[in-house]
This record gives structure tokens, sequence and C-alpha cells, in this order.
């Protein structure tokens, strides 16, 4: 009977190497492929867009409509749908009932096996929404130097469309990292009062 105990015992074998290639494995995986492509797609192409339209373009008018419409559809993109999918962020404006602008800044809880990006989804997601407003930043002083008032107001319109959401999801990752105790739903909530354009609540 010992033999035999014995020998179950050597046929037992734990392999953690394997454990640890199926946990990278998972981090690696695309959770939300379509998500992450979007999430950088609008904002990239914008940036092709307006390269494109400084060296060769020659309507400033329909370049301006073009970028800014392509970093409307970012910005609306990445604070709706991205950002809740890849990092469980999300922010938004609301007005309360005695007229005054509400900000919210949430972090999703979390846990094993929720519906958020991986970690390669995550790196993706604040790559792109801190290298964008960089290159457009370089955009300005280079437009600055060389006296494009007319780029240097497009390029302004689109810091300030790519800083707002960059602004939003830093809140939200300080508020996740704040150890708030849970409330009753899935997020957690930080709440800053202040006097914005009716423009920026959307």
């Amino acid at each position: 009977m010992n033999e035999t105990m014995a020998d179950d015992t050597e046929d037992v074998e734990l392999d953690f190497a394997a454990d640890e290639q199926e946990r990278a494995r998972g981090s690696t995986v695309m959770r939300h492929p379509l998500a992450s492509f979007f999430h950088l797609f609008f904002r990239v192409v914008a940036i092709v867009a307006y390269l494109l339209c400084d060296w060769i373009g020659k309507n400033f008018a329909s370049c301006f409509v073009l970028i800014i419409t392509l970093l409307s559809f970012d910005f609306w993109s990445v604070k709706n749908v991205t950002g809740r999918l890849l990092v469980g962020l999300r922010w938004w404006n609301q007005i309360d009932e005695d007229g005054r602008s509400l900000w919210v800044f949430e972090a999703k809880k979390t846990s094993r096996g929720n519906n958020t990006g991986t970690e390669a989804e995550e790196r993706i997601f604040w790559l792109g929404l801190i290298v964008c407003p960089l290159i457009w930043t370089f955009f300005f002083f280079n437009s600055l130097f060389l006296l494009k008032i007319k780029w240097l107001s497009l390029v302004v319109a689109s810091i300030s469309l790519q800083v707002a959401n960059l602004y939003g999801y830093l809140r939200c990752k300080a508020v996740g990292q704040d150890g708030q105790p849970p409330d009753s739903r899935s997020f957690t909530g930080q709440h800053l009062l202040q006097r914005v354009s009716e423009g920026l609540s959307c």
C-alpha cells in the first residue's frame, strides 16, 4: 500500500511555469479589439490629416472641418466607450437641481473576471491618451514659431479636445487609487462642482 501511495505522489507534478505562461497569455490577449482599434483610429487619422493638409492642402476650411470632426468622434468614443471598456473608468458632466455644473469621475472596482480590458489594452489606452496630446503640443509650437495663425487656431482646438479626456481620466484614475469604500453600485464616484460651458457637458 505504501508503494502505491509513493507511486501516486510521484505522478503529481505542479507545473508553475505553465500557470505563469497562461497568466501572461491572458494579459496580452485582446478582450475588446474593436474598442482598442477605435481608441487610436480617429486621433491618428486626425494627425495624419493635419500633416497632409499642412504640406499639400490648399483649402484650410475643409481641413479644419475634417480634423475637428475626426477629433469630435474621438472625444465621444474615448469618453463614452473605450474608457469604460478598456480601463473601467468613466466621467461626465451633469446639471443639478440648482443649475450648477456637476463633474462626476468614476472608477470601476477591479475584480477577477470583470469585463474591463487586459493589461495590453490598458497600455494602448494610456499611450494613446498621453502621446497624441504631446504631438498636438509639438504642432502648436511649430505653428507658433512659423507664424501660421490659421493653423494655430486649429491646433488649439485639437489640444482642447484631447486634453479634456486626458484630464478626466486622470481624475478617474485618482479616484480609483484613493481606496474609497464601495457603494451600492459597481462604480465608486467622486464629485467636483464647477462652472463650465454647456458645450463641454456633452
